[in-house]
């Protein structure tokens, strides 16, 4: 709308042009903070399955070093038994 179209305008016509500009922003602001809190959750998830797979791998390390030591263990038990 142009200037001169809004000079024209009713004061009534202003009011009621303002009241649905500000619905409108408040409604815009709502969903940001909607949107905001749902990319913080993500962030959340993300950091989360980070964590959840450097454990993981950690534990992987572990149950390889414990395979290892049981299979060290049974060549000295079947090595002692052949003694």
């Amino acid at each position: 709308m142009t200037d001169k179209e809004l000079r024209k305008l009713k004061r009534g016509e202003l009011l009621e042009m303002l009241l649905e500009t500000v619905r409108e922003n408040d409604r815009l602001k709502a969903e940001i903070e909607q949107l905001r809190e749902r990319l913080e959750s993500r962030e959340i998830i993300l950091k989360e399955s980070g964590s959840i797979a450097e454990a993981a791998l950690k534990l992987n390390g572990v149950f390889e070093a414990a395979q290892k030591a049981a299979e060290q263990y049974l060549e000295n038990v079947r090595g002692g038994a052949d003694v």
